[in-house]
């Protein structure tokens, strides 16, 4: 890594991370789901990363519930001076890797679903997404550009 080269965050199951300078946020999914928000005029972004879509109200309600992490990250893009009416969203995740075609336990299609639902709620436009199948994702954000690369992993025999 040179002295030039952005800082990187590796963000984990259940967190979140914003960031109005330049960061290049990292993160694998399965099944969970990240939401990377950018302000197009001011610039800043931030992403986060969730396993289940519902908090039930039993237990913390942390971010590893997509409603949760949703509404923090916003509040996040807030605290950094963003403008709600300038965000635009790019989605991924929600693969069914080991999906039984049992509905109920499509969990990457539910938390897919939460996420275009809670921004279209919001008019947050989603730019990009890539979202369910049955591979994993690997995806990295630059909060200062917006830009975002995802790769997709190997499908095993």
């Amino acid at each position: 890594m040179s002295i030039d080269d952005p800082p990187k965050h590796f963000l984990f199951p259940g967190t979140l991370y914003t960031d109005r300078r330049e960061c290049l946020i990292t993160t694998v999914l399965g099944s969970c789901v990240s939401v990377c928000l950018w302000d197009k005029v001011y610039g800043g972004g931030g992403m986060n990363h969730f396993m289940l879509p519902l908090w039930n109200a039993d237990g913390l309600a942390t971010p590893k519930y997509g409603s949760i992490a949703m509404t923090r990250l916003l509040e996040r893009m807030l605290g950094l001076g963003c403008n709600q009416g300038h965000l635009v969203a790019k989605v991924f995740g929600g693969a069914n890797i080991n999906g039984s075609g049992n509905e109920a336990f499509l969990i990457g299609d539910r938390n897919a679903s939460l996420a275009l639902q809670t921004l279209e709620e919001w008019g947050i436009p989603v730019l990009s997404s890539d979202l369910g199948g049955r591979l994993g994702r690997k995806v990295i954000m630059n909060t200062l550009t917006g830009e975002v690369l995802v790769s997709k992993g190997q499908r095993r025999s």
